[in-house]
């Protein structure tokens, strides 16, 4: 059935009557697939200092948040409505410190199957973002997680996709 809606882009989670779906995907052939994600989180210097030296009571707040990051790529089929649980291959979570006043997250999450992990890896550095927040509130309340973006991702019918504008591997 066509997720066509007159007047609207296909919208392929939503049939021809408007009504909300999860995509059919067992015709999909298998592919391998990886997503890379990137979000950051603001804070005010001192508080870079200290995630740095890993000098909070709640513990070493990046090991926390990568953590947090790779068991929120693994629940995405939980969380978001329309995603399907998939069975994901590698999740790695990584972070920048952006001087003076940022840390920079990325996820890279991969799967071989019939639907992509786009949603996996932009639900891991969420995460993994709103952990530094919880981790760091008592310090500074004031931070921003920003700029959740998908940066690239292979495999599938739409081949592969890289954002203008990005570093394609971290160093």
């Amino acid at each position: 059935m066509s997720g066509a809606i007159p007047g609207l882009p296909d919208l392929n989670h939503f049939d021809s009557q408007g009504r909300a779906r999860m995509v059919d995907i067992s015709a999909k052939g298998d592919t391998a697939r990886e997503a890379v994600a990137r979000a950051e989180v603001l804070m005010q210097p001192e508080t870079l200092r200290l995630v740095k030296q890993g000098r909070f009571a709640k513990g070493d707040v990046l090991n926390v948040a990568r953590v947090a990051g790779i068991m929120g790529a693994k629940e995405t089929g939980r969380l978001i409505p329309m995603a399907h649980p998939i069975a994901l291959t590698g999740v790695n979570v990584d972070f920048k410190f952006r001087e003076p006043d940022a840390v920079e997250i990325e996820a890279r999450v991969r799967t071989t199957g019939k639907t992509g992990v786009e949603m996996e890896a932009l639900t891991a550095v969420s995460v993994a973002a709103l952990t530094i927040y919880d981790m760091c509130k008592s310090a500074d309340k004031g931070m921003t997680i920003n700029n959740a973006r998908l940066v690239q991702k292979t495999g599938g019918k739409s081949g592969k996709y890289l954002r203008e504008g990005e570093e394609q591997h971290w160093e």
